[in-house]
């Protein structure tokens, strides 16, 4: 018999799996199932491991798909979110909006 971890939102011990999701019987909350190593790395220009809140510099312009603005090189970005798909990286860049940037045009500071 497998040791599941207890519901997150209302601790029960009665949890089960289902298609690679934990699911709570009790309160219906569902999770991702946690698998050691599972972690997501990004990686910045120079080889650096990114984490959520970092601060980056672009080190190329970019442009705005759809728009004539363009992202200067030196541009720093504050307080990033990582996520999973091909732009890895969620931001606000001041002047210009929401952002989604890959790791490979930015540097960390």
């Amino acid at each position: 018999m497998s040791t599941l971890p207890n519901c997150p939102s209302c601790n029960s011990t009665y949890t089960y799996e289902d298609m690679g999701m934990l699911v709570c019987p009790e309160c219906a909350h569902e999770w991702k199932v946690g698998v050691p190593g599972d972690e997501l790395v990004v990686k910045d220009s120079n080889g650096n491991v990114l984490a959520d809140g970092d601060t980056i510099t672009v080190i190329k312009d970019l442009k705005v798909k759809g728009s004539s603005l363009v992202v200067k090189v030196g541009t720093k970005v504050k307080n990033i979110k990582l996520v999973d798909s091909d732009h890895n990286i969620d931001c606000k860049i001041d002047g210009i909006g929401p952002m989604k940037l890959k790791s490979e045009f930015v540097k960390k500071v």
